[in-house]
C-alpha cells in the first residue's frame, strides 16, 4: 500500500529523489502555490516551487498569504468555546432586552459553571460515565483521596448542592437516605449507599434539574435572599457565598472529570474566578483562627488585635485571570488587613490558588513568589489547603 501513496510506482519516487527540481514555466509554478501551501505537492514539485520563490517576489508574497490562510484552517488550540463566551453572549442579549427575572450577580458563576459541566457531559457514552475519577482534598494537613467514577462525581455534586436546596425549602435529593452527619462527605456517602447500583448516566437528569431549580428559585426570590444561612453541618455560609462555593466545586470536579476522559477544560472567566478567589480570601482569617485553636498554626506572639483594628497581615497577590490583591489579617479574624503591618507577601496564579483551596495542589509547592515571614506564609498556604473537602 505504501508504494501507491502518490498513485505512482515507488521506483518513480526513488528516481525523483535523485533528480534535481524539474524545469517548469512560471504559470505552472504559480498554479502550484496552493498545493504547496497545503503540503500536497510531490517532492520534486515542492523543490521546484521553493527554488522559484527565491527569485520571484510576487509568487513569494502570494505563498506567504496562502501559508497564513492554511494556518487559520488548522488552528492548534481547542475548538471548545472560551469559558467567557457564554457570559459575553448573554450580556449582549441582556443589553438589548433585559430579563423580566434576572439571575442575581452572585448566582451567575454557579449558573455558568453548571451549564459548562452539563455541556461536557451531554455526549458521554457508558465508558465515559464509568471512567475512574479520584476525588482529592487535604485533611489534617495530609493529602487524602477517594476513588469513584464520573457518575459518582455528579452524584456527589447533587448531594452537596442539596444543602442549598434544603435551605431554600426545595426537595432534598437524599430523599429517605440518612446521613450520619449533615456534612458534605456524609451526605455523599449516604447518597452512594442508597443507590441500588453504582451511579450511572441516570444521575445527570436530577443533578441538572436541581441546578436549574436553584438558579430559578434564587432569581424569583430576588437578591434579598443572599443572606439566608446555608448550613454545611459544622459551619454556615450566607446563600450568596454558598452559591459561589458550589460554582467553585462544580468547576473543580468538572476538571477532574475532563482529566479522567482526557478532554481539555478551561478555568472560569476572569470575573467569576475573581469572585471565587475573593470568597476564599475572606474565609482565610477564620480558618487560620480555627487551626490556631487546634495547634495547627503558629501561635500569636502579641495580644489579639481589637475588632476592626489593623494588625499583622499577609498580602495575597493573585496574578492572571481573576487577579487582584487581598490583605489577610493573621492574628484575629476580626482584625483589619493593613499594608502598614504587612509581614509577608505571596503571589499565585488565580486558577492555581483555587486548586490549592481545592486540595489539588500541595501547599508546599503552591506559591510562585514568597517574601517575608516564613511561618505566616506557611500558615496561610496550609489554611487555604485545609478549606478543601471531599
Amino acid at each position: 500500500m505504501s508504494g501507491h501513496r502518490t498513485g505512482r510506482p515507488e521506483a518513480y519516487d526513488d528516481q525523483e529523489k535523485d533528480a534535481g527540481p524539474p524545469v517548469l514555466e512560471h504559470h505552472v509554478l504559480k498554479s502550484l502555490l496552493g498545493a504547496w501551501a497545503l503540503a500536497a505537492c510531490s517532492r520534486a514539485e515542492a523543490s521546484a516551487v521553493e527554488e522559484h520563490l527565491g527569485t520571484c517576489g510576487p509568487c513569494a508574497d502570494e505563498a506567504l498569504r496562502l501559508r497564513a490562510a492554511v494556518g487559520l484552517l488548522q488552528r492548534p488550540e481547542s475548538l471548545d468555546p472560551d469559558p467567557g463566551l457564554r457570559t459575553r453572549v448573554l450580556e449582549a442579549c441582556l443589553e438589548r432586552r433585559p430579563p423580566r427575572v434576572p439571575v442575581p450577580e452572585w448566582a451567575a458563576p454557579y449558573d455558568t459553571e453548571t451549564a459548562r459541566l452539563d455541556a461536557l457531559l451531554q455526549d458521554f457514552g457508558d465508558s465515559e460515565w464509568h471512567a475512574p475519577v479520584r476525588l482529592r482534598w487535604y485533611e489534617s494537613d495530609e493529602a487524602s483521596s477517594r476513588r469513584t467514577t464520573v457518575a459518582g462525581v455528579i452524584a456527589h455534586l447533587l448531594a452537596v448542592d442539596g444543602l442549598v436546596s434544603v435551605a431554600l425549602g426545595l426537595r432534598d435529593p437524599l430523599g429517605d437516605a440518612t446521613a450520619v452527619r449533615p456534612v458534605p462527605s456524609d451526605r455523599t456517602e449516604a447518597y452512594w449507599r442508597a443507590s441500588r447500583f453504582p451511579p450511572t448516566r441516570s444521575v445527570r437528569a436530577p443533578w441538572r434539574d436541581q441546578s436549574h431549580a436553584l438558579v430559578r428559585t434564587v432569581s424569583f426570590t430576588g437578591g434579598g435572599t443572599g443572606r439566608l444561612p446555608v448550613s454545611y453541618g459544622d459551619y454556615e455560609l450566607p446563600l450568596h457565598d454558598a452559591m459561589l462555593d458550589r460554582a467553585f466545586e462544580c468547576w473543580v470536579h468538572a476538571e477532574d472529570i475532563a482529566e479522567a476522559v482526557d478532554y481539555p477544560y478551561d478555568p472560569p472567566s476572569g470575573r467569576h474566578l475573581h469572585r471565587i478567589v475573593d470568597l476564599a480570601a475572606r474565609m482565610l482569617p477564620a480558618v487560620l483562627e480555627h487551626r490556631r485553636q487546634h495547634g495547627l498554626a503558629s501561635p500569636v506572639e502579641r495580644h489579639l488585635v481589637a475588632a476592626g483594628e489593623p494588625g499583622r497581615s499577609l498580602r495575597l497577590e493573585i496574578e492572571g485571570s481573576g487577579g487582584g490583591e487581598w490583605l489577610i489579617p493573621l492574628d484575629s479574624p476580626a482584625a483589619k488587613g493593613s499594608a502598614e503591618h504587612e509581614v509577608a507577601h505571596v503571589a499565585l496564579d488565580g486558577a492555581e490558588f483555587c486548586r490549592l483551596a481545592a486540595g489539588h495542589v500541595s501547599p508546599r509547592e503552591a506559591a510562585a513568589g514568597q517574601v517575608g515571614d516564613r511561618d505566616a506564609i506557611k500558615d496561610v498556604l496550609f489554611a487555604a489547603a485545609s478549606m478543601s473537602r471531599m
